[in-house]
């Protein structure tokens, strides 16, 4: 994974040597080249689909548990599952709550992630979890490339909070988008409140999956008579339709992290990296400094 070695450069360090394959029929197989007998040990490993993602972080736990690790953190950029976490209709699992348990029974001590889908997810964890936020990235960028007369805009009511926080962090206007869902991945927009007519819109938010959501936004702000539309997120799932949709939409550019990787390129999509922020949290865990310092401005 090209974050994980680019967090191990921001150490001043290299990866661990391990051997990942795969038997004739597909199941796993890790291990690791080396002694880890009493060290302090970062797996760094995303868990979008597909489903191996998962099993090989906690095969890599197990197998670090079991050659005596002092103490393993799973470094989890994006955390899969996120989006369900609550039971919201009968018969459906709670699946990142058993990704919770399912982690902390494999092993791991301690979990280090980044912009939860669901806040709130956090006290899933029986074993302490560290979250970071791509917010430092992003506001350093938008300070070094400012954009006049500004509106950040909230894609739906869950995104608000985030975008009220980058709204004042940027002195910019607010605005958000009443969202209704008839059925997962898709979406439908119903109502824009806030001034966007004549402004530069940032629209936030935490991740882009099928691109439904952030594409109808855009037409929408743009049939408002907004200006230029840069989109940022923090996890660029971008499956099924995602890359069409936005080449076909208004975005001017859409802005991403390197939690997970772009399936390719597009001369839309810009990629800002966080290994430096998990580079950081992870010399503080190992010291046992503080991280939320990290996110005081």
């Amino acid at each position: 994974m090209a974050l994980a070695r680019a967090i191990a450069e921001q150490c001043d360090t290299t990866l661990g040597g391990l051997t990942i394959q795969n038997f004739s029929d597909g199941e796993l197989y890790v291990k690791y080249q080396e002694s880890i007998r009493g060290k302090d040990i970062y797996i760094i490993q995303s868990t979008p689909p597909p489903s191996e993602n998962i099993l090989e972080l906690l095969l890599l736990i197990d197998a670090a548990k079991r050659a005596s690790a002092d103490r393993i953190t799973a470094v989890i950029p994006y955390f899969g599952y996120a989006r369900q976490d609550r039971k919201d209709q009968p018969r459906v699992s709670i699946a990142s709550k058993l990704m919770a348990n399912i982690l902390t029974e494999a092993g791991a001590d301690r979990v280090l992630t980044m912009d939860l889908h669901a806040p709130q997810i956090q006290g899933f964890f029986d074993v302490p979890l560290d979250h970071l936020y791509a917010s430092r990235v992003y506001i350093d960028y938008f300070r070094d490339n400012p954009i006049d007369n500004l509106v950040v805009v909230a894609p739906d009511v869950g995104s608000l909070k985030m975008a009220r926080s980058y709204s004042k962090m940027l002195q910019a206007g607010l605005a958000f988008i009443d969202k209704r869902r008839p059925k997962q991945n898709v979406a439908e927009v119903m109502n824009i409140i806030g001034e966007v007519e004549g402004k530069n819109i940032l629209i936030m938010d935490d991740m882009i999956d099928t691109a439904g959501t952030i594409t109808n936004a855009a037409v929408a702000l743009r049939e408002r008579g907004a200006l230029n539309i840069v989109c940022a997120c923090t996890h660029p799932i971008l499956s099924g339709p995602a890359y069409q949709r936005i080449e076909d939409s208004p975005i001017d550019t859409l802005l991403v992290t390197d939690t997970v990787p772009l399936k390719k390129p597009s001369d839309k999509i810009k990629v800002l990296s966080v290994a430096p922020i998990f580079a950081e949290a992870i010399r503080r865990i190992h010291t046992a400094d503080t991280i939320s310092s990290l996110f005081d401005d």
